[in-house]
């Protein structure tokens, strides 16, 4: 059974410069190696210019991965206290968003500092990750399934979920319910509660059909006309379905080996829509083709493995929960913003994780896995 982080200090954790040694390169090197391909593939979007979008993004990133080494270097028990700081302040941020919010694409979604422009809701997925994983070391293993138990999990979760749907944001909505979802279930949740929860969201599905075009509807008019679009794109080629058409005919275009760096039509004569935030990946399928994107998915399944390989390693609760809820927050994004490009889900507006152009998404993303090198790092060893 894991303990808490404390039972374990009989055992030994690096210290000093000795710490640097112990960070997990491989992963260190698979996010570089994505990271690197996301460079790359805004160069070609902007035509071949490098200061168009990719130097921006280089100097986030630059500024992203000294940002995971130093988060890295900081003992975990450290980021456990901290836990419902973090969630508490993401909260806040969120709450302020509906106060002074900047709005951008119809939605008000960002805060404007002067110095950097953030969205609050990409950082209440982190904090939300780490509040549970905490939550979850605190509690003992058996009253987790107790009903007066997942109360606390449930607002955790519900409430910042209440806050994104307000901007509105449904995708990141989406995302925060199946993060939270997942580190209860990994904190041993009986299923039982996940079985009434599936139930009630095929209600909620249902009634989102339903109340359509009454006065009470559960989603902006928008959001219908997203879901029509995804059920059938050719109904609307020139307006609602163009994203997702344009979309598809770069992907099939491709082929198996693609058209070439920077020789994507689609993307270099702008026919397809936001070639470097949320359709990234199209552009990547058009001028590598198949093995192109292929290759891109195997450095996302290395980044996973490397996280749940060093989850098995962790011996507190804290460490494991909170690895793999990250890892699970990377899985999600990716699967989600793959469905939206395919044509297989709803376009919902998320970034494809450490590619797409934007800030607080890399930024936030690059944190979040120096936790997961923090608890790497700090794990403790068995004396030699």
């Amino acid at each position: 059974m894991r303990g808490t982080y404390l039972e374990y200090q009989v055992r030994t954790v690096p210290t000093g410069l000795s710490k640097i040694l112990h960070v997990n390169w491989p992963l260190a090197l698979a996010i570089a190696a994505v990271t690197a391909v996301g460079i790359l593939q805004l160069t070609s979007v902007a035509g071949g210019s490098f200061g168009r979008w990719a130097e921006p993004q280089a100097i986030r990133l630059g500024v992203g991965l000294l940002g995971m080494l130093i988060v890295a270097l900081v003992p975990i028990w450290f980021w456990r206290n901290m836990a419902a700081v973090a969630y508490v302040t993401a909260l806040l941020m969120l709450v302020a968003v509906e106060v002074a919010g900047s709005i951008g694409m119809g939605a008000q979604r960002w805060l404007d500092l002067g110095f950097i422009r953030i969205q609050p809701s990409e950082l209440m997925k982190v904090a939300l990750v780490m509040a549970l994983a905490a939550y979850y070391d605190w509690l003992d293993p058996e009253r987790t399934s107790r009903p007066v138990w997942v109360i606390l999990p449930l607002l955790l979760i519900g409430v910042p979920v209440l806050l994104i749907l307000m901007q509105p944001h449904l995708g990141t909505a989406v995302l925060t319910v199946l993060i939270g979802v997942t580190v209860m279930f990994l904190a041993g949740v009986s299923i039982w509660y996940f079985a009434a929860a599936a139930l009630i969201g095929g209600g909620t599905v249902a009634s989102v059909f339903l109340t359509r075009g009454t006065p009470w509807q559960l989603l902006h008019d928008y959001q219908y006309r997203r879901i029509d679009t995804f059920l059938d794109p050719a109904a609307d080629p020139l307006g609602a379905g163009y994203n997702i058409i344009q979309a598809k005919i770069a992907l099939g275009s491709g082929g198996w080996a693609g058209k070439g760096f920077m020789q994507g039509t689609q993307s270099r004569l702008n026919f397809l829509p936001e070639k470097h935030t949320d359709f990234i990946f199209t552009t990547l399928g058009e001028e590598f083709g198949l093995v192109g994107g292929l290759s891109l998915l195997l450095l996302y399944a290395l980044i996973l493995f490397f996280c749940i390989a060093s989850a098995l390693q962790m011996r507190d609760r804290f460490s494991a929960l909170l690895v793999l809820g990250i890892a699970a927050t990377l899985f999600y994004n990716l699967v989600i913003n793959l469905a939206m490009v395919m044509g297989l889900a709803p376009v919902v507006g998320l970034p494809l994780p450490f590619l797409s152009y934007g800030g607080s998404n890399l930024l936030v993303l690059l944190l979040a896995f120096g936790l997961v090198q923090s608890a790497h790092v700090h794990r403790p060893r068995s004396r030699a």
